[in-house]
């Protein structure tokens, strides 16, 4: 068998923050791999260090010290412009609230990171239309966000995040501002994506939502408390057995 190989490779991180006369510590020398097609859950309280480390993973913010690669690139010492490349090309991002630009269509909405990054109309278009199909949103592309619901305003976001091929998902509570059954089927969703091969790392505090992740991790204080690897939602378990 062909051993996997770690899409994320994250080594003694430190942020710490300076506010007035106080020093946070955010992260306090946390050390972890992701390999590549794993779906990962990142839970702890506010002021745990989950969102300190899931901005750098996101190449948005860049360590105090140690050292972090991305699909074997350095990342830590990079240029903002760099991050930005980096950003564009590896990571697709999905947000609690979905941050759509509000009259604007479905489509335009998910052609926005290839607008970025120069690609022509004519192939923009051909993508966001085939992101959409593959959310389930194929005859929702000239809708503008306040024509759709929750749900659907979430998936036109994940079409957005997957429409530059990313190696890898970055869900911040995904669920987040979605009723129970809406978020099992965005979880679904997610669950179908990883299933294709495509990496998840979701920030959740809902254990429910954690529960459809292969694996959990915890934090509390800067420090990973905990990391386990976990037999999946009931439905997953279902499939399985199928």
């Amino acid at each position: 068998m062909t051993p996997k190989t770690a899409l994320i490779a994250a080594r003694d991180l430190v942020k710490t923050y300076t506010m007035g006369d106080q020093t946070v510590h955010a992260l306090r020398g946390v050390s972890l791999d992701i390999d590549e097609g794993d779906f990962v859950a990142i839970m702890g309280a506010s002021g745990s260090g989950k969102s300190t480390l899931m901005n750098i993973l996101g190449c948005l913010d860049l360590p105090t010290s140690g050292s972090y690669q991305l699909a074997g690139e350095e990342v830590e010492g990079l240029t903002q412009d760099a991050l930005a490349s980096i950003r564009n090309r590896r990571i697709g991002f999905v947000f609690q609230q979905f941050n759509l630009l509000p009259r604007t269509s479905a489509l335009e909405n998910v052609e926005l990171p290839m607008v970025y990054a120069g690609v022509k109309t004519a192939e923009r278009r051909t993508h966001a239309v085939a992101a959409l199909q593959r959310v389930g949103l194929g005859e929702r592309g000239r809708h503008t966000p306040a024509a759709l619901s929750g749900g659907q305003q979430q998936r036109v976001a994940i079409a957005r995040a997957l429409v530059n091929h990313p190696q890898l998902i970055l869900a911040d509570e995904p669920t987040g501002a979605l009723d129970s059954k809406t978020s099992e089927d965005i979880m679904q969703l997610l669950t179908d994506l990883n299933a294709q091969g495509m990496t998840v790392v979701l920030v959740t505090h809902e254990n429910d939502v954690a529960t459809w992740a292969r694996r959990k991790i915890v934090f509390k204080d800067g420090r990973i408390v905990e990391d386990v690897r976990q037999p999946g939602h009931p439905v997953q378990q279902a499939e399985a057995a199928a």
